[in-house]
């Protein structure tokens, strides 16, 4: 099980707010401040599901959770 956030701020153009995975060791992760902690998760869906609690425009990282960045 990996660890999720969902940055509390929106990507220019798109408006989602994007969901990372925390143990990535790629230079994507929001400024902790920018962070919204989802848990723990089994899969980036998962994840994503649970951040759309947060937001209605919810997308996966393109880099540390591309198996759910869409767009």
């Amino acid at each position: 099980m990996a660890r999720f956030c969902v940055n509390r701020n929106a990507q220019a153009g798109s408006g989602d707010h994007e969901v990372h995975d925390v143990s990535s060791e790629r230079s994507c992760l929001p400024d902790r401040a920018n962070r919204i902690d989802l848990g723990y998760h089994s899969s980036c869906r998962q994840a994503v599901t649970a951040a759309k609690n947060h937001f209605n425009d919810v997308n996966g990282c393109r880099w540390c959770a591309p198996a759910c960045h869409t767009t």
